[in-house]
């Protein structure tokens, strides 16, 4: 993970690693760099260098060799739906699951798939689970691509896993994508 880091993007600062090598499970938090007084840096972020902690003994991450260049907003955005959908895999598909990270950057568009080998989600249960206030899939990864004027679908089969495919323009020119930066800097 460590090299893979280095080589897709440089060193991504670490602020804090859990790791139970009982488990074989490596847990990591990246701090955004920031610049001067905690602004967030200006031009284009390497999306790679974002989703490489998430890589390790159980989470595959299969991307370009070339960096996957999106504005600092979009970028922690898609980072974050990919991080939503992991933390998905492992609620409701287990600690020990196994997951799947594809990264393909096209012309106009950058496409991040996050397939897991679960049960599948039954027909009708997202409609269900918003139904009961549980929104983190309509919020936590649908909303913050909508947000980039982005997509993201759910394929499930069940007994055959789900697939998340999230959609992001490269070029975001959007108020959404603007105002997160702001409200973080």
């Amino acid at each position: 993970v460590a090299l893979r880091t280095l080589v897709s993007g440089g060193l991504v600062p670490v602020s804090r690693v859990s790791e139970d090598t009982a488990e074989g499970a490596v847990v990591r938090a990246v701090d955004e760099p920031e610049g001067p007084e905690g602004e967030f840096p200006e031009g284009p972020v390497d999306l790679r260098a974002l989703l490489a902690p998430y890589a390790g003994s159980l989470v595959n991450l299969a991307e370009p060799g070339a960096p996957v260049e999106l504005d600092p907003a979009s970028a922690r955005e898609l980072a974050a739906a990919v991080g939503a959908a992991l933390d998905n895999v492992r609620q409701h598909v287990g600690e020990r699951a196994r997951a799947w990270i594809l990264v393909e950057d096209e012309p106009g568009e950058v496409i991040v798939t996050v397939r897991d080998e679960g049960p599948g989600i039954p027909e009708g249960r997202l409609a269900e689970a918003e139904g009961e206030g549980r929104l983190g899939v309509a919020l936590s990864i649908r909303g913050r691509l909508r947000d980039l004027g982005g997509t993201a679908e759910l394929i499930s089969v069940p007994g055959q896993g789900t697939e998340v495919e999230l959609r992001a323009p490269k070029e975001t020119g959007g108020v959404a994508a603007r105002g997160k930066a702001a409200d973080h800097g």
